[in-house]
């Protein structure tokens, strides 16, 4: 089996750009030249490798091609470079990392990667329990996970565990007062995105469900001003909460439960200085805050 890198090419920019003509303009081809190397693509291997939705998305086959032309091209790259061939060129980076990671520790891993011009970050933001799957679909060469289990073709190694506690603002805290505690069962909450199942389990872990008042806040910073203004209780990552603690502008709800989520950095195994220097930026950036 022949698997041209011009259509292994085609394949990534499409997955990238969510359409064939985003694909071609990024490629400097027109649609129909990025059609046809996407079939010759499907006609050597035999099967449909792009699913010709909006957006374009990658069958099955198309995610075990897409794995293997990332990991081409950086080694590629890195290939070039070493031969001097590649001066001026930047490699890209596709990693996964979640919100609150982001927004803790994985910043001064961003500051790791600013000395270094010819790297080129593109960092794919969800749930830690979510981002193995873009490794598995062949979408990024590395991942911040709470999954221990390693994908095939990669390695896992711990980073620590990110302490989450229930906090709410003051004013929200006394409105729903009762005796010692508070009324978990009727208080509002504020929940991330659909896949945020943190406050689920301190409320589950009372015996109880969701609130009647759900509100969902889908960004890091926007998630703890919304629970500084009182819009609901929410969990935070330590972190970020102790400072506001520290100056009462938000309070804990129960100082003897907590959530420790355990976090993992998955990669591909690829002999790549890139990846390897990453992994240590990673590491490093992870043991300044993690547990």
């Amino acid at each position: 089996m022949h698997l041209d890198p011009a259509w292994l090419a085609a394949l990534t920019a499409i997955a990238d750009h969510g359409t064939f003509d985003a694909a071609a303009r990024h490629l400097h081809l027109t649609p129909s030249a990025v059609s046809q190397r996407i079939r010759a693509l499907e006609s050597e291997v035999g099967q449909v490798v792009v699913r010709r939705t909006v957006p374009a998305e990658p069958t099955a086959a198309g995610e075990a091609l897409l794995r293997l032309a990332r990991q081409t091209t950086l080694l590629h790259e890195e290939a070039l470079r070493e031969l001097g061939g590649h001066e001026g060129g930047v490699a890209r980076l596709p990693v996964a990392v979640n919100a609150d990671s982001l927004a803790t520790w994985f910043h001064d891993v961003l500051g790791a990667v600013a000395h270094r011009g010819d790297v080129a970050l593109q960092l794919h933001v969800l749930d830690q329990a979510w981002s193995a799957d873009l490794l598995r679909a062949g979408t990024v060469l590395a991942a911040v996970t709470s999954d221990p289990v390693a994908v095939q073709g990669c390695s896992v190694e711990p980073l620590g565990t990110l302490r989450y506690a229930a906090a709410a603002a003051p004013s929200l805290t006394e409105r729903f007062r009762r005796g010692r505690g508070v009324d978990w069962s009727a208080m509002p909450v504020v929940v991330f995105d659909d896949k945020d199942a943190l406050q689920h389990e301190l409320l589950g872990g009372r015996g109880l469900g969701l609130p009647p008042v759900v509100h969902r806040v889908p960004t890091s910073a926007d998630f703890l001003e919304a629970v500084r203004v009182g819009l609901g209780w929410g969990a935070l990552p330590e972190p970020q909460l102790l400072p506001d603690l520290d100056t009462g502008r938000l309070v804990r709800l129960d100082a003897r439960r907590h959530l420790d989520v355990p976090l993992h950095w998955q990669r591909w195994r690829l002999r790549s200085s890139l990846l390897d220097t990453l992994s240590d930026d990673v590491r490093r950036a992870a043991r300044r805050v993690l547990r």
